[in-house]
């Protein structure tokens, strides 16, 4: 009898009440009885039950029932799933028939021992079917046996038993035997199925756990989190909303989704966000413009338009390779669903509401600009228009995506200011230039004479590296202006090595004066000319060497905000120079630092020196051979580290570093010629031992 039932049940499917008919059979009836009365309700299968031919699927198994359990019903992922514990059969499947109620639980016979059942999957009318011995459920359905459970009752923690005897049988298909194991999963062509709120915060909760505890490489993680956005948008697009408007999530992730009935006349669509306390952004606005809603509709015909708006307080998922500082971290994201949206006639509006910002920087909308070639994306301004106020910041673009509001540093650098430092830096420079040739043809006349060679030679290599760092930045703004890349990448490059020699000759001129200062006995060194223009030309040519070798990118066209103050624009000074700040700071700053570090106390040791062998009527040369001395060893550099300031005094510190730095090569020439004279002079004869004693002896060359 048993084997007759097990053979007869997953074809006929037998509606609830024939199966308590025959539940209710006495034992002691003859098998016939019950084959009997199963073929004779096997023509009602058109009424009462679905033929084993309308189902896409059917999974039957064995179970061992060895204690009282149910049968759980709970939403699951794009698939469905099937697993056997010793409590419980779960069943999971992509969305509830219910939706406030995704999880229900079914009483199994108390009988224990061996049960066949089976699992029917209905494409058309997306149901599941179970027949579990001689009960059978419609999974989903609210019958009378289920018990709707809450969250909580699902974390019970569940001992795995496998099912065994396992058979699969498709539309059409052959029947097929599996192993046995505890869990099945089997397709249920989620492209069709609906999508409800559930689905949404589920999405929207595990990107906010991703963004909270990253575990990946940051490119890695960046791309994973644009997945996920990508996953998360397509949702969105088919959620089953309950009113015009609504809103999911209330973590890192927020998104809006609304609805937009088309009209003969299109009207324009405001929408604005909760107002948020505590951040640096209170909150924002959207108006979206009418034409938007014209232009898809002359491209498509819609039911509805829908709008998802994407709220985002996090810029881990868009870091560029600049570092770019989001104002609050606040991204948002605009997007019409099926429609690619760019060069509206009117703009979108989005208003960014906010602290009044401080002086020292300047809102700039931005909108992020995918990388086609799979690297990290960079935050770009066409199309948008900043109009700044003093609590909030519009921006007007004219296509949707992803904006935000960049914080600019520097906005007191107005286009008067820098017209201003550029023509100070050209005729410095170019003055600076024609010295340093001068004071080199002097050095190299002079140091035939076979006194102070080393000095000498010093001094022709630094002046050298000054001229090569005036010439390559007098044409690197013109470089940056022509088609070819290339030459602006080698225009950088080049500019990049000139000023890494011109830190690295004035660190010598700082050792140089350690030796005459510090020993005693000065001691002579083989080639020891050779060594130091090794150290002083090899060493920048290797950095930037390998920095164009770790990726020939990095050396480019690097543009300048520059701020307008009529109009409250930026323009942008586009040089050939290094394209990554990062590298720039590291190498750049950090190498100067040190420098300007090693420099500043032998500087010390030479005040301390000229201080000590004072000479009474002799003070003003004392105060031309520390003047430039610090001229030598680039102690006017420093005032760089001043543009990290703001307001005047920042402007003012700009002026002077402009001035005396693009000046540097004119400054020693001036030095040198006033030394020149002040040694000539016979009644100086006796105190030139001062200067003297800065100069090694000729046979240390």
């Amino acid at each position: 009898m048993g084997e007759i039932q097990t053979l007869l049940w997953p074809l006929f499917f037998v509606p609830f009440q024939a199966c308590h008919l025959l539940g209710g059979q006495a034992k002691g009836e003859l098998p016939r009885m019950k084959v009997f009365l199963l073929f004779l309700l096997s023509p009602l299968q058109g009424v009462g039950s679905i033929s084993r031919w309308d189902h896409d699927f059917s999974f039957c198994g064995d179970r061992n029932q060895t204690e009282d359990s149910s049968v759980i019903y709970e939403h699951g992922p794009a698939t469905i799933s099937i697993e056997n514990t010793a409590q419980a059969l779960i069943i999971k499947r992509p969305f509830s028939p219910s939706r406030r109620n995704s999880y229900y639980k079914y009483i199994l016979p108390s009988a224990l021992g061996r049960y066949r059942f089976c699992i029917y999957w209905f494409q058309a009318n997306r149901t599941l079917q179970l027949a579990y011995g001689k009960q059978s459920f419609l999974l989903g359905g609210d019958p009378a046996s289920s018990i709707p459970r809450g969250r909580e009752s699902q974390e019970t923690k569940r001992t795995s038993t496998p099912i065994f005897n396992v058979s699969y049988i498709s539309k059409g298909g052959k029947n097929i035997s599996h192993y046995s194991r505890s869990q099945y999963f089997f397709p249920a062509s989620p492209e069709n199925l609906p999508v409800w709120d559930q689905d949404v915060e589920e999405q929207l909760t595990t990107l906010d756990s991703l963004i909270a505890h990253p575990s990946e490489p940051e490119d890695r993680d960046q791309w994973v989190f644009r997945c996920k956005l990508g996953e998360l948008e397509k949702t969105l697009a088919k959620v089953e909303l309950e009113g015009q408007n609504q809103t999911f999530g209330k973590g890192t992730v927020q998104a809006t989704v609304l609805r937009v009935q088309p009209t003969p006349a299109p009207q324009h669509l405001a929408f604005s966000s909760q107002r948020e306390k505590g951040g640096e952004v209170h909150g924002f606005a959207v108006d979206l413009p009418s034409s938007l809603f014209m232009m898809a509709k002359e491209r498509e015909d819609v039911v509805e338009h829908r709008v998802l708006l994407m709220d985002i307080n996090s810029q881990t998922m868009f870091q560029d390779e600049n570092s770019s500082h989001i104002l609050g971290d606040k991204v948002v994201g605009i997007s019409l669903v099926d429609t690619v949206v760019a060069n509206l006639s009117d703009p979108v509006v989005l208003t960014f509401f906010h602290h009044q910002l401080s002086r020292n920087v300047t809102p700039l909308c931005v909108f992020w600009q995918e990388d086609t070639t799979g690297r990290l994306g960079s935050w770009d301004t066409y199309g948008c228009v900043t109009a700044p106020g003093s609590s909030w910041t519009d921006c007007r673009c004219n296509h949707l995506t992803y904006f935000a509001v960049l914080m600019v540093s520097s906005p007191e650098i107005t286009y008067v200011h820098r017209d201003y430092l550029s023509i100070i830096t050209y005729i410095g420079c170019l003055i600076s230039a024609l010295a340093s040739i001068c004071t080199i043809l002097f050095l190299y006349f002079r140091s035939k004479q076979r006194d102070q060679v080393t000095s000498m030679h010093i001094h022709m290599n630094l002046l050298g590296a000054i001229f090569l760092l005036d010439v390559t930045f007098l044409i690197s703004e013109h470089l940056a202006s022509s088609s070819s890349e290339a030459i602006c990448r080698a225009g950088g490059l080049f500019l990049h090595f000139s000023l890494l020699s011109c830190l690295t000759w004035m660190g010598i001129e700082g050792y140089n004066l350690y030796r005459l200062v510090v020993e005693v006995f000065n001691a002579y060194h083989d080639h020891f000319l050779l060594k130091l223009c090794l150290v002083g030309w090899g060493l920048p040519f290797f950095c930037v060497s390998l920095i164009f070798l770790v990726s020939w990118t990095n050396y480019g066209p690097f543009s300048i905000p520059v701020y307008e103050s009529i109009g409250g624009k930026f323009t942008n000074a586009t040089i050939c120079w290094i394209t990554s700040p990062l590298i720039h700071n590291i190498v750049n700053l950090g190498f100067f630092s040190l420098v300007f570090l090693f420099n500043s106390v032998m500087l010390g040791a030479m005040v301390r020196e000229i201080l000590r062998q004072n000479k009474k009527g002799h003070k003003l040369k004392h105060v031309l051979a520390l003047f430039g001395l610090s001229i030598l060893l680039g102690i006017p550099w420093a005032l760089v580290f001043f543009s990290f300031t703001s307001g005047v005094f920042r402007l003012v510190s700009l002026y002077i570093f402009t001035i005396v730095n693009s000046l540097q090569g004119f400054l020693i020439f001036l030095w040198y010629w006033t030394m020149v004279l002040q040694a000539r002079k016979p009644s100086d004869s006796q105190s030139s031992s001062d200067s003297v004693k800065l100069q090694p002896n000729s046979s240390q060359g």
